[in-house]
């Protein structure tokens, strides 16, 4: 079975999963917010692995998968209306399961989990949904830094990456020390990245599901 095979069909069981999985309640358009805009890091893959597709926990075909949690993060891109952005290429990077990012100049690169890709793309449908199957990300340390567990995303639109920003695990200790999350004043702004990572009923290897709805603060052009 070939790995593009699986991730779809996973994508569609996890859609039947319904809104008690992954979905939450539409909100009106003048309650939206929009989702702030947070750095990169140093630690954006300076070389892209050979697979970029939208499965972190196996690489190409191989048949050994990477070590973590099995989440799977959908979510939508979302103009300001709210209205749904098709075609933008949302990326996400991460840790491995023991801290260390997939950019050979992070700390204890040596021990890097070789099994898990730490990057991925995907290209949102006509909904403006887009789809990953990861692991729960993990605190990140290097000497004086301490990073509650994050998961880094871009979304690119005809080209031109215009928004970089990181969702956060909903009740994680580090969140209230964490001073790039913390740098986000606005309390709504700041809340709307912070989402659940709930078991998915009736997953045998208590896989997770987590849903981060992405509000860009414009309106593309056609």
């Amino acid at each position: 079975m070939s790995k593009r095979f699986y991730t779809r069909r996973k994508f569609i069981q996890q859609v039947a999963l319904g809104a008690s999985a992954l979905a939450v309640p539409g909100v009106l358009a003048e309650e939206l917010v929009v989702t702030p805009r947070q750095t990169p890091g140093p630690f954006y893959p300076e070389k892209l692995p050979l697979d970029t597709d939208n499965d972190l926990v196996v690489i190409n075909n191989s048949l050994t998968s990477g070590v973590g949690e099995i989440t799977h993060l959908t979510g939508r891109i979302l103009d300001k209306s709210g209205s749904p952005i098709r075609n933008a290429m949302v990326e996400i990077w991460q840790v491995d399961a023991t801290g260390v990012y997939i950019h050979h100049d992070s700390p204890n690169r040596d021990r890097y989990d070789n099994n898990f890709q730490g990057f991925g793309k995907f290209l949102t449908g006509s909904k403006g949904e887009y789809y990953f199957r990861t692991i729960k990300p993990v605190a990140y340390t290097d000497r004086t830094i301490h990073r509650t567990p994050h998961i880094h995303m871009s979304v690119n639109v005809k080209g031109e990456k215009l928004l970089t920003t990181q969702c956060y695990i909903k009740g994680d200790k580090m969140n209230a020390e964490d001073r790039i999350l913390q740098s986000i004043r606005d309390k709504k702004a700041r809340d709307s990245t912070i989402i659940p990572f709930k078991k998915i009923p009736g997953s045998k290897v208590s896989e997770l599901a987590a849903h981060f709805e992405v509000v860009m603060g414009f309106t593309p052009e056609a």
